[in-house]
């Protein structure tokens, strides 16, 4: 990742409505061989090199790739399986793919999935920082705490962090300084918006379990503005901090001994890595509730609203260039989403209203 970069598009790149004219300006040659990392908070079970029984698969240098044995060797790691995190994936790839990136012939990429597990995450971070890539993509802000700690000098990406600025990752949006920058996903204010649209549609619910991940910084920042908006809607609010699915249990066991109770989950590595579990919980339990992200709603939430982060992973792609001389910019797609599936099974009967404005109704 040579290729210089022209001034002009920084400037242009100041302005997130003109992110999608960059594309056609960064590259005015063919990309040269390079390497990325991608570093995740999210997968349990998806961990590639488990999906391969322990062993990574071959790996293969980037010289190796190309044809060029004089390019230096970067790696390859097992990439089958990629499981709840595969659309990200996805979508960061067929980014690169419309820059003149393609995996295997002039970049390789090392991906690791730390399943929430903060010690794990440290460990990795470490680990790939010792590989020397180009640049790394960083998932949330959980992961990019542990790669900061990591390296001041490896330019790291990030895709959905909420507020880089008070998380200490960069000095500004315009100006990041030092070796991150990235997209944000939104800011804090949306826990309004969660509260209203639970309110909406749920009218019956008084008392709101939130639940959140200790070790993710965002945490203080989505509960700020949740407790003080909370009464507005009649809502009496619980916090619950829950790092695996024993804790999970306990807290919704507990949460729903008093009626009339609702669900929102907080963003955060245990709301990916056991999604599964928080929503058959909250069905069984009878508990609406609403997430901030729409792959839960695909898999049996009742309703979310939120950035499209596999939005988000695509425009990633386009930082990897000069990482370092870019701004960050903010979300630009947002998603209302709900399972009248499981609004019918809970007993609710979604307004008209609502519906009309929801961009996606699973049914």
């Amino acid at each position: 990742m040579h290729a210089p970069v022209r001034e002009d598009v920084v400037d242009a790149a100041v302005d997130a409505r003109h992110h999608a004219l960059t594309a056609q300006k960064w590259y005015p040659g063919p990309p040269s061989s390079s390497s990325i990392v991608i570093i995740n908070e999210a997968a349990k079970v998806h961990y590639p090199c488990q999906q391969c029984g322990g062993v990574p698969g071959r790996w293969m240098g980037a010289a190796e790739a190309r044809g060029d044995a004089a390019h230096r060797d970067t790696f390859v790691a097992c990439r089958d399986g990629f499981g709840r995190a595969s659309s990200r994936v996805t979508a960061f790839q067929e980014g690169l793919k419309e820059l003149g990136w393609i995996e295997g012939r002039n970049i390789s990429i090392e991906y690791r999935w730390a399943a929430g597990d903060a010690e794990r995450m440290r460990a990795d971070a470490k680990n790939l920082v010792a590989l020397r890539p180009d640049v790394i993509l960083a998932a949330a802000t959980t992961t990019l705490v542990a790669l900061q700690q990591a390296t001041r000098t490896i330019p790291i990406v990030f895709a959905q962090v909420t507020d880089p600025v008070a998380g200490g990752f960069v000095q500004s949006l315009a100006r990041p300084g030092g070796n991150i920058t990235g997209l944000t996903q939104h800011e804090f204010e949306i826990g309004a918006k969660w509260l209203e649209l639970l309110k909406q549609i749920a009218p019956h619910v008084a008392r709101v379990a939130i639940l959140y991940t200790p070790d993710n910084p965002a945490t203080t920042g989505y509960l700020r503005r949740l407790e003080p908006a909370a009464p507005s809607f009649g809502f009496q609010l619980s916090a619950f901090a829950v790092r695996d699915s024993a804790e999970i249990a306990r807290a919704l066991d507990q949460f729903r001994a008093q009626p009339n109770g609702g669900l929102i989950l907080l963003p955060g590595p245990v709301g990916t890595t056991y999604r599964q579990h928080i929503i058959e919980l909250a069905l069984r339990h009878r508990l609406p509730s609403v997430f901030a992200f729409r792959y839960h709603v695909v898999s049996g939430g009742l309703a979310s609203y939120g950035v499209d982060n596999i939005d988000l992973y695509r425009r990633a792609a386009w930082y990897v260039e000069k990482p370092a001389e870019l701004p960050v910019q903010h979300a630009t797609k947002f998603q209302l989403v709900i399972n009248l599936k499981t609004a019918k099974a809970l007993g609710l009967d979604v307004p008209s209203s609502l519906l009309t404005r929801t961009d996606e109704v699973i049914e």
